[in-house]
């Protein structure tokens, strides 16, 4: 999803070693530590079990731009939804991550909850579970609540926003508000068995943020063990450099979640160091075919090492993530080759033999 080379490699390891030693800014204290309560290596083992292998996609149906054009009472999508899930039950794909965001919950809280519940329903009827995601620091730093914009033609993801973006910095009461959300879904939903996993955070230091996201990363782990919901709490590791936010991440959360657009030789050194640690793993983004991240050398990785294959994108559309981070294409003409995506606007597979990997992989040729 995002710009950039993701090298998860044995680096990443040896700095989760490192201590963490930057001062934290004010917004940290805005919110009580908490004891930690992750999991123990018992409760993570059995959610695997149960779980199974999980495989899907990054879901945002074809016909939303982003996180609020998808919750927002004006634009949710019931059918879209429905109709998209339906294709991914068709190959096999069993588990979505799906995006929130806080200012659609902040406009009409109860009607939010209640978008995501009608979601769960519609996902369950497929046998999809969910992994939602709290806060993201990609893509555009600001955001309104309303009409979203059109997409930029050829523009990977012109109108995706962060959550929550540059505001917390300009408004340090905004963490108020984000301890509300974060507490008010997680208490509605927290034994929940449609949902898999919460992503508290997605990518955090990106955008140039680096070690500034780690205030809002800590608050979201304390807020959540303070409800401490049934299903796992976790978020991704995404670049080796964040080595301070990286230690956190890995510390604390329930079981390993991480991105890897790479090919197969670096994936797989990513996933031999991060399988040290001995917890369930998930993939939460992969498959950038322009990276030489495909379904047919990265997926049957995945699979070998019972480990959640989760890629970005499934049907082409408003987000335009079929076409390539820094590579835009003004005129919106079809790319060469697509970046992310499995399927057309209209169910046609991009690639039927994508689509025939993914079905032997699950079982459903």
């Amino acid at each position: 999803m995002k710009q950039g080379i993701y090298l998860l490699v044995m680096v990443l390891f040896l700095a989760a070693c490192q201590s963490n030693s930057k001062k934290q800014t004010s917004t940290e204290t805005k919110s009580t530590e908490v004891a930690s309560k992750k999991w123990t290596q018992e409760q993570a083992d059995a959610w695997a079990e149960e779980n199974g292998w999980l495989r899907g996609s990054n879901f945002n149906p074809s016909t939303s731009i982003n996180q609020l054009e998808v919750w927002q009472a004006e634009t949710f999508d019931p059918e879209t939804i429905d109709l998209e899930l339906g294709w991914a039950e068709d190959i096999g794909l069993n588990c979505m991550r799906v995006y929130l965001h806080h200012v659609a919950w902040e406009v009409d809280k109860e009607g939010f909850k209640n978008r995501m519940n009608q979601y769960l329903d519609i996902a369950d009827s497929h046998g999809i579970k969910t992994i939602f995601v709290f806060f993201d620091d990609c893509w555009n730093a600001t955001y309104q609540a309303g009409k979203q914009p059109d997409p930029k033609p050829g523009v990977h993801n012109s109108g995706w926003v962060r959550d929550p973006g540059d505001l917390i910095y300009e408004d340090p009461e905004l963490v108020t508000t984000l301890e509300a959300y974060v507490k008010d879904v997680l208490t509605t939903f927290k034994n929940d068995g449609r949902i898999a996993i919460w992503d508290l955070y997605n990518e955090p230091g990106n955008s140039g943020y680096g070690n500034r996201s780690m205030p809002l990363l800590k608050n979201v782990f304390n807020w959540a063990w303070e409800i401490r919901p049934a299903q796992p709490v976790s978020a991704g590791v995404w670049n080796a450099s964040l080595t301070d936010l990286n230690k956190f991440q890995l510390e604390n959360s329930d079981i390993i979640t991480y991105h890897n657009y790479e090919g197969p030789e670096k994936h797989q050194a990513a996933i031999d160091t991060l399988k040290t640690r001995g917890l369930p793993m998930v993939c939460t983004e992969y498959m950038a075919r322009l990276n030489n991240s495909y379904f047919q050398n990265i997926m049957p990785i995945l699979h070998k090492e019972s480990i959640g294959a989760i890629n970005w994108g499934l049907v082409a559309g408003k987000s335009n993530t079929k076409y390539a981070w820094d590579e835009p294409i003004p005129a919106g003409s079809e790319p060469p080759l697509w970046f992310h995506e499995i399927f057309h606007p209209d169910g046609t597979p991009y690639s039927q033999e994508e689509v025939d990997v993914i079905k032997s992989l699950t079982g459903t040729e």
